[in-house]
């Protein structure tokens, strides 16, 4: 004898099943909507390109009409005669007398030495300072020594003393020496800058890892190999930087070299004065030798300029 059969029972797992209710429209609208990423917010921001707005390229565009226009104005004094520049309203446009006022200018001063005497002045007062500055913000920033502290606040406080309470024991002592109307006397002082020092002891603290400099410390690397060969390489926007800055500093700086030189070894900045002699100075001329002052700095600034907005980008990245 047989039991009965139970009905045939569905299962639970192959019941049909309604779809489930969609939220309130209420709920709906709490919900972060999910992008590419996965995260609320929309797409990702990786993959945008942000685009600028016509406010913003208007901006740019009288700023840079206000940064060019008195280099331009450079241009068109220089190029003109002293009558036009006395006419109201004053012209423009560019004249006929560039070269004209050119040759004025190396008539009346020795223009091609003072350019010659300016570039070894500039020229070795950056790389002085730039090497030493970079050394000194290396060792405030990244090593460990007794009186650091004290040190940098020393150097940092060297920013308040005008420049003008040291002029007359600087001469004395380069009197001393010998140096007076001679290059070395400009170069020497320049070579180290307070500025300086702090500027790549912050840089450097920012942009150096210390666990960088502890792999090569384990790999037996002395500090002066750390320095040329892992320092020097992060630390060469920042270089650029104070390079830039100390060159047209030193190239543009008039009150020391003009104590320290006489007439016979001038800079450009000494050497300008000399220009439009007389009762009634020769504004065009002037305009001319300026133009000739202005355009070793925008060399300098042509080389150095993809340093400078290369660090400004490896830092905008980081960042």
């Amino acid at each position: 004898m047989t039991a009965p059969i139970a009905p045939a029972t569905t299962s639970a797992s192959n019941a049909p099943t309604d779809p489930p209710a969609a939220p309130p429209a209420s709920v709906r609208a709490r919900v972060p909507r999910r992008g590419r990423t996965g995260r609320p917010g929309g797409p990702s921001r990786a993959g945008r390109t942000l685009h600028a707005g016509p406010l913003t390229y208007g901006i740019l565009v009288v700023a840079v009409l206000f940064s060019a226009f008195p280099f331009y104005w450079t241009i068109v004094a220089a190029s003109r005669s002293n009558a036009d520049l006395a006419k109201v309203p004053p012209t423009l446009l560019p004249g006929p007398n560039l070269i004209r006022n050119f040759e004025a200018v190396l008539e009346e001063a020795d223009i091609g030495k003072a350019l010659l005497n300016s570039f070894i002045v500039s020229g070795s007062i950056t790389l002085g300072t730039v090497l030493c500055c970079t050394l000194a913000g290396f060792a405030f920033a990244k090593l460990r020594f007794r009186g650091r502290g004290a040190l940098l606040a020393i150097t940092v406080g060297t920013m308040m003393i005008p420049p003008q309470l040291g002029v007359i024991p600087l001469f004395m002592l380069i009197a001393e020496l010998g140096w007076v109307n001679q290059l070395q006397a400009v170069i020497l002082p320049g070579l180290v800058s307070a500025f300086g020092v702090f500027f790549m002891r912050q840089y450097l603290t920012q942009t150096l890892p210390d666990e960088l400099i502890e792999a090569a410390r384990v790999d037996g690397a002395s500090t002066a190999r750390i320095f040329w060969s892992i320092v020097v390489p992060i630390a060469r926007p920042g270089m650029a930087v104070l390079g830039l800055l100390t060159f047209m500093a030193a190239w543009n700086d008039f009150f020391w070299p003009v104590v320290a030189l006489t007439s016979s070894e001038p800079t450009v900045q000494v050497a300008l004065r000399q220009l439009g002699g007389g009762y009634v100075h020769d504004q065009s001329v002037i305009m001319a030798g300026t133009l000739l002052g202005t355009l070793p700095v925008l060399l300098v600034f042509g080389l150095l300029g993809r340093q400078i907005v290369g660090g400004i980008m490896q830092g905008a990245v980081k960042g």
